[in-house]
């Protein structure tokens, strides 16, 4: 099977917008699980890489072409944008080849007429590539950081005036480095089985080490793998051993003070009776939150996760299961419905909530393509108006967790201090310790992590106590 023309359907079809490139990847590896694992890493490097660098490759591409990007056949401008990302950033495929083969793509697709053209600006591009005429970045700072790193010039802007330039540049890089996969323990395993399965993870060729956020020999136990392929494939994963979980994802559960919580009720059964904690996860899909809440319970208490649709539910019980979690139940229901019989029941409320995605473009790249400045605004309607809902269910005492995995303030800081303003809630110190970057210039009770600082995406905990 050609891997060019793979991608090229891939790249065809996120153009289309109805699905992110991501989905349609994962998708598309699973329908041809049978290739080579060479061939899966070429696909997915071209893709992913295509999609990443697409605002570059387009600028690079009008220096070359007589037609300007935008007016292209969609077909042709992906087989130009493939051929461009093989001659700039993939070293083991010749020049010469990258050319050949997008000329013969757009012959085979049907567009021989077209071919000479497709040739022709490659070869130029080839000829000419230690010659591209860069945005200066002293007249034009913005450009500059947005072509040299692939992003729309409205982020950058944005970022830089929240956060400062430089900032926002080491953010950049961070979003085009290659990812670790991060693994959280299941907390059943005692010492022995840790030490067992990390073995294995190593003589796998899969390097496990701890991550720079959470205490190595402590709770929960994460680690970083050097590959994220194969995932369901690594030792320990059908057995329930580890659950695949980005760090920043872990501290929402983790800032709560719900292992405390947990841990007290296990040694305090007296004082609990047979009451057992209520957590609700309101919008709980693909179920990593809900998951490690349901472990740190255990027989303490139960975990209720929400999610809009079947199939992101489905998801939610495929993933306890594995985990062998039998304290954890999914349901549809949408988080901006009331739902009177919860009023004032959980001890916890998880609330990830609907945003822009900007912290997770390093693994969603085209995200930064379809996000605008009036969206922020909207998602951050959304994220009112679940929280509108969804803080009745807290009881007097109880903590509410909100979170994002975005850098945007009005998603962020600003939906926070609405909150705290509009309800009868408090802010509530983080209850596990973590590094002065993760909190400089924030909030009480605010945890905000930015892409290439802590090892992780960007991410936004505001953690609340519901007023006796």
């Amino acid at each position: 099977m050609d891997m060019r023309a793979l991608a090229l359907d891939l790249l065809l079809e996120a153009e289309r917008g109805t699905e992110y490139e991501s989905r349609i990847l994962k998708d598309m590896l699973e329908k041809y699980d049978y290739l080579d694992g060479r061939d899966k890493a070429f696909f997915k490097r071209l893709s992913d890489g295509v999609t990443e660098r697409r605002l570059q490759l387009d600028y690079v591409l009008e220096q070359f072409s007589s037609v300007p990007v935008r007016k292209m056949k969609p077909l042709i401008r992906c087989i130009l944008r493939m051929g461009a990302y093989q001659i700039l950033f993939m070293d083991g495929v010749p020049d010469s080849a990258a050319c050949n083969e997008a000329v013969k793509l757009a012959k085979k697709r049907r567009f021989g007429q077209l071919s000479g053209f497709v040739n022709g600006v490659l070869r130029s591009l080839c000829a000419g590539k230690d010659s591209i005429r860069w945005p200066d970045r002293e007249r034009e700072p913005f450009r500059f950081l947005s072509v040299r790193y692939s992003m729309p010039e409205w982020i950058v802007r944005k970022w830089s005036e929240e956060y400062g330039e430089s900032r926002t540049e080491a953010m950049l890089a961070a979003l085009l480095e290659k990812r670790p996969l991060t693994i959280r323990l299941a907390e059943r395993l005692d010492g022995k089985a840790r030490v067992s399965l990390l073995e294995q993870l190593k003589q796998g060729g899969f390097a496990p080490k701890p991550h720079p956020l959470f205490p190595e020999n402590g709770q929960p136990s994460v680690y970083t793998l050097s590959s994220a392929e194969g995932v369901a494939g690594l030792p320990g994963f059908s057995e329930g051993a580890f659950a695949v979980q980005d760090a920043a994802s872990m501290l929402p559960v983790e800032c709560s003070g719900l292992r405390r919580l947990a841990e007290s009720s296990e040694e305090n059964p007296a004082e609990s009776g047979e009451r057992r904690l209520f957590v609700l996860d309101v919008c709980a899909a693909p179920g990593g939150k809900a998951c490690q809440a349901a472990e740190l319970l255990g027989d303490a208490g139960v975990v209720l996760a929400r999610d809009l649709t079947e199939g992101k539910t489905a998801y939610i019980r495929e993933n306890a299961e594995r985990l062998r979690l039998s304290n954890l139940h999914a349901q549809v229901w949408d988080a901006s419905v009331p739902d009177e019989s919860l009023s004032e029941k959980a001890d916890l409320v998880i609330a990830d909530l609907p945003c822009s995605g900007l912290g997770v473009m390093g693994r969603k790249a085209d995200i930064r393509y379809r996000v605008s400045p009036e969206s922020l605004a909207e998602v951050a309607g959304l994220q009112k108006k679940i929280l509108g809902t969804v803080w009745n269910y807290v009881k007097p005492g109880g903590v509410l967790i909100y979170s994002t995995c975005t850098v945007s303030r009005e998603e962020n800081e600003d939906t926070a201090e609405w909150f705290r303003q509009n309800f009868p809630f408090e802010p509530l110190p983080p209850a596990m310790s973590l590094p002065a970057v993760c909190r400089e210039g924030e909030k009480e009770g605010c945890v905000r992590l930015l892409p290439g600082e802590n090892g992780t995406d960007g991410f936004f905990i505001a953690c609340f106590r519901r007023k006796e």
